[in-house]
């Protein structure tokens, strides 16, 4: 791929995730407000916003599986990506127009109203952020080289902190202008980012995928050179719809399957990952604990204003002041995050991945700890900003470090990868003993021609003495002769399927989606007990020194191997 090439494609992947993270900013900021103007309470929106990342924890591994598997003259990873895309796309016009669809269906359309707002909400978030991983994985599949990689990523926390801008900048302007045209604000607001987002989405379609498509090679019945007689039109009408027949049966296996086999491949968790995880999941929870209840921190704690106090009076104005001036301090940590995704691989290149990962580690319970201490609105302000440091690490090196993993698997995953080996050695040798079982009966149509079942096979088998060695992504997905034998024989499989990548970014981003569910279980208990909003502010710090402790054991390069005995 040329580097012209190269940029465009980044360009054209990232747009997506530009798109995505607009509309999440923008329409997680505005949803609150939402849920509380139909007249739910407090305690229970909470648990609403809680509904997407809990669902990404349950459905985020099963995606990247069924991504690392999936075969289509699209790719791997963009038929996932248009189905969440599509998912985002109705949620934004779900939530705008609850009212008007409750109204359609129902006398009392409040308690609808309430439920179509529920599902719009859980929806947008829920696709927005279980779209990330196969874009992830889309990302790695074009650079897999070190350097591309981490520059492909630094462009992706870019765009990140760039949509989070937009996105927390939008809610904040008057559409008044055009309500004549779109409506009320909400409305007007949520046209703008399904217009937005629909251009990214498009933008999509012109992304190649041939790195993912060239490491599955065809299987040896879809290279088979044997002179093929002609076939008449019935003749090749039979074999399609056969072999379509035992793709759908297979297809049907597969999802039934699913469960038992993302089971197997969480059991065998490489340890560099198990160790990567850890680390990220202490990390994103330090960070989360912060940007979940840092602006009440500064609306109560900073000016000492009460939420629950009526509009109007002294006290609500002083929290509410607090809560615009801590919006601001995410801003500004977004417009860090953006500064240091922008000299991220200069960063690396200078000090490797070790020192800068560890330093922005390091850097967070620091912050944290200042802002537990000053009470000026200006240090804590610039200590929120500078936590962008931290935030631009965490969106680029653990992506790229797995993708080192998965680059140079002989080092890195060798355990894992010789297991796979042993597995697939052992089916090849019962599939050759089945296929002399079976090598009388005969098909009207085979791979585009007459003949035994396991003709092309068997004879490319029977050239080597020996099973050859298979590499794990040839074990992804099964060639057409080894899908009719299973069926056929009725052989189980042995083993989980080859793991891809897709798959451990995804089990990364449930880092992110868990960090996110455990602080809103329990930081308001913590508050609660302690009558003080500084223990946000002390338990992101506690965290943030958990995770230095982590960040130590993750493996960065082929001398950690040998030191952690992984």
């Amino acid at each position: 791929m040329s580097l012209q090439s190269r940029r465009s494609q980044l360009l054209l992947v990232n747009s997506l995730t530009f798109g995505l993270e607009v509309c999440l900013a923008a329409g997680i900021t505005y949803v609150p407000p939402l849920l509380l103007e139909v007249g739910v309470e407090e305690k229970f929106m909470t648990m609403v916003l809680g509904i997407g990342p809990v669902l990404g924890l349950v459905f985020v591994p099963l995606i990247g599986s069924a991504s690392d598997h999936w075969h289509s003259s699209y790719g791997r990873r963009r038929p996932f990506i248009w189905v969440l895309c599509l998912g985002v796309l109705l949620s934004l016009f779900v939530i705008p127009h609850a009212s008007s669809l409750a109204s359609l269906c129902a006398l009392n359309p409040r308690p609808l109203e309430i439920a179509f707002l529920i599902l719009g909400i859980g929806l947008l978030d829920f696709c927005g952020q279980v779209c990330f991983t196969p874009l992830e994985a889309l990302l790695s599949d074009l650079f897999q080289e070190p350097d591309n990689c981490r520059q492909a990523f630094s462009m992706y926390a870019f765009m990140i902190s760039l949509g989070g801008c937009i996105g927390y900048l939008l809610p904040a302007i008057d559409w008044a202008f055009l309500a004549p045209y779109l409506g009320r604000q909400e409305s007007c607001l949520f046209t703008l980012l399904a217009l937005i987002f629909l251009g990214c989405v498009l933008a999509t379609l012109f992304v190649t995928e041939e790195a993912a498509r060239g490491d599955i090679p065809d299987g040896p019945a879809l290279k088979d050179t044997s002179p093929k007689p002609s076939l008449s039109c019935w003749q090749l009408a039979r074999g399609s719809c056969v072999l379509q027949g035992r793709q759908v049966l297979q297809a049907a296996r597969n999802v039934c399957s699913l469960l038992p086999r993302l089971h197997g491949l969480y059991c065998r968790i490489p340890r560099v990952i198990r160790r990567l995880f850890v680390a990220e999941l202490c990390s994103w929870m330090a960070l989360m604990t912060f940007m979940l209840f840092y602006t009440d921190f500064v609306g109560e704690g900073l000016y000492h204003g009460v939420p629950r106090a009526k509009p109007g009076t002294e006290a609500r104005r002083h929290y509410d002041e607090g809560v615009r001036m801590g919006s601001l301090g995410l801003f500004l940590q977004c417009i860090t995050s953006i500064f240091f995704s922008t000299i991220m691989d200069r960063l690396v290149k200078h000090f490797g991945t070790r020192a800068v990962y560890l330093a922005s580690v390091v850097f967070f319970p620091g912050a944290a700890f200042v802002m537990c201490l000053s009470h000026s609105v200006t240090v804590v302000t610039i200590s929120a900003a500078l936590t962008g440091f931290t935030f631009s690490a965490l969106q680029i090196l653990p992506y790229t470090l797995a993708s080192l993993y998965h680059h140079d698997k002989q080092v890195f995953l060798h355990k894992y990868k010789r297991k796979e080996e042993e597995d697939a050695a052992l089916l090849d040798k019962k599939s050759t003993f089945s296929k002399g079982l079976l090598s009388s009966q005969k098909l009207p149509y085979q791979n585009g021609h007459t003949g035994s079942l396991f003709s092309s096979s068997s004879s490319s088998s029977s050239s080597s003495s020996s099973p050859p060695a298979v590499s794990s992504s040839s074990l992804c997905v099964p060639s057409s002769c080894d899908v009719s034998l299973r069926i056929v024989v009725g052989e189980p499989e042995l083993g989980a399927p080859g793991r891809g990548i897709c798959l451990d970014l995804a089990i990364l981003d449930s880092a992110f989606l868990l960090s996110q569910v455990v602080p809103s279980l329990f930081m308001g208990s913590i508050v609660q007990f302690t009558q003080s909003v500084t223990a946000y502010m002390v338990s992101a710090a506690a965290l943030g020194l958990v995770a230095i402790y982590f960040a130590t054991k993750v493996v960065f390069d082929k001398g950690d191997m040998a030191k952690y005995s992984v």
